[in-house]
């Protein structure tokens, strides 16, 4: 039995090369902006996993394991709530970035799956400019990748607030209510309201309909003002998104999303799809905002890996030629080891049909040819697999020409 289990993939060949450039591009930012890197365990007690966050769906998602000491145990679905073992005893602000992967129990779709590789960059002892900083990190890394998006802010005060002079002052139903004002981009209108009906706040609907300046009244819009402005000093565009709420209830202030802003065409296969057009989906890519850890404020961001490869525009390749050796090993090697210490990558080969067929498949730039005919000429065939053109050259040629 070869096949993976459900939600779970293997990657190879050009997507696993995407995968991994994108990665360095992605680490790469973190590192310019100040963050280190880190790295913690998979496996984790059950009960650090869960902490006072068991009611968030994602929890309840968690992959629930026992070692053969029968200890209760768990797969990490994110990374923020390590922050509060790492954290401990650190020097302010503390700015960490994780690669890695990460488990969630859930159904699979076209774009979900049960284990993915989740990008995260948190700053504890944090204030509205690291708020502002990490967005136009994340707005930096979108835009070397090619992907167009925008990004939306709220704040969990001003829900509160909201929330609070309506009269639903319960902890607990207020964080029904939020999670079910932030479907609103999931379901329809109709549907969110029926929701809220059963906790008596169908009304809220109206209100999260006027513009941004109705928002001002209230005091805790004070610090959507503060992150717009470090948001201007940091050149980046901010869009006000009163009923964005994300769905873990540890966030306490600032809350943001990144959308892509691109068109799809909807598949009128899929529930809900009435007709194939051309439809504004806007899906969201990335999803953060700022929570208490240890009793310190903290911000951070994270997205996942399998969300940016199938928008990333920008093209990648890893080997830049094939050496196809015509009964002339020898030289096929020598060259070979001139190219790679100029870190040019290569590989070799000694069937030319299988080769030129191996670089088509691999989308490999290059080709070179090593017969009779070129140790004769004391130089080497190049051929440009896009057109097909030829020329005869000498090695240090080559190297420029690859390099």
């Amino acid at each position: 039995m070869n096949e993976t289990v459900k939600g779970f993939r293997d990657f190879t060949g050009q997507e696993a090369l995407k995968r991994e450039e994108i990665k360095k591009i992605i680490i790469e930012k973190f590192k310019t902006y100040g963050f280190n890197p880190c790295e913690t365990p998979i496996i984790e007690f059950e009960e650090f996993v869960k902490q006072d966050n068991e009611n968030d769906k994602a929890v309840s998602d968690i992959f629930r394991l026992k070692d053969k000491g029968e200890r209760s145990l768990a797969l990490r679905y994110e990374f923020t709530f390590q922050l509060k073992r790492l954290a401990v005893n650190k020097k302010l602000p503390f700015k960490r970035y994780q690669i890695g992967e990460v488990f969630r129990d859930e159904p699979v779709s076209s774009n979900r799956f049960r284990q993915f590789t989740q990008c995260d960059v948190d700053t504890i002892g944090s204030t509205s400019r690291d708020e502002a900083e990490i967005l136009k990190l994340i707005s930096e890394i979108f835009k070397e990748l090619g992907i167009s998006a925008e990004i939306l802010i709220n704040n969990r005060k001003l829900l509160n607030e909201i929330l609070e002079e309506q009269g639903i002052k319960d902890q607990n139903k207020k964080e029904q209510v939020i999670r079910e004002i932030d479907k609103l981009d999931k379901l329809s209108e109709a549907e969110v309201k029926k929701n809220l009906k059963q906790y008596g706040a169908e009304d809220l609907i109206s209100i999260f309909k006027n513009k941004e300046k109705f928002f001002e009244k209230y005091s805790s819009y004070k610090e959507i003002e503060e992150l717009k402005k470090f948001c201007k000093l940091f050149d980046l565009e901010v869009i006000f998104s009163p009923t964005l709420a994300r769905g873990l209830s540890y966030y306490n202030s600032s809350v943001f999303e990144i959308k892509e802003n691109a068109l799809h065409f909807r598949d009128a296969e899929k529930p809900g799809f009435s007709s194939i057009k051309l439809k504004n989906m806007k899906e969201s890519i990335a999803g953060g905002g700022s929570y208490l850890v240890n009793g310190i404020q903290g911000t951070g961001i994270s997205f996942s890996l399998e969300r940016l490869v199938p928008l990333t525009k920008k093209e990648f390749e890893n080997i830049k030629c094939v050496i196809i050796s015509i009964n002339q090993e020898e030289k096929a090697i020598e060259l070979a080891q001139e190219l790679r210490k100029e870190n040019i990558s290569c590989v070799m080969m000694d069937k030319i049909s299988k080769a030129l067929e191996y670089a088509n498949n691999e989308k490999i730039p290059f080709v070179v040819f090593i017969g009779e005919e070129e140790i004769k000429k004391n130089k080497f065939k190049l051929r440009d697999m896009k057109t097909g053109k030829e020329e005869f050259l000498t090695e240090k040629e080559i190297i420029k020409s690859l390099a």
